[in-house]
């Protein structure tokens, strides 16, 4: 998400306890992203202003690989 003054930042939403789901509704002025239980009640909300929002990523279900991925080195230029 763009914070302003050029730098972006991150908000991770995540299912916390087994059996809920993150749900994600976007519409022109706002992306609202939502932690449900299994019964469709609201955990959490976060909403955010859409022009703002640079990357919504999903992560599969079963996806266990929490670690984000670490960049490339790069060879030093001589």
């Amino acid at each position: 998400m763009d914070a302003g003054s050029g730098a972006a930042r991150e908000y991770i939403v995540e299912a916390t306890k087994a059996g809920r789901t993150v749900e994600v509704r976007s519409s022109r002025t706002t992306v609202e992203v939502r932690e449900m239980t299994r019964t469709g009640g609201v955990v959490r909300t976060a909403r955010f202003i859409a022009p703002r929002v640079l990357a919504v990523v999903e992560h599969p279900n079963g996806d266990k690989g929490r670690e984000r991925p670490r960049a490339a080195a790069r060879p030093h230029a001589a």
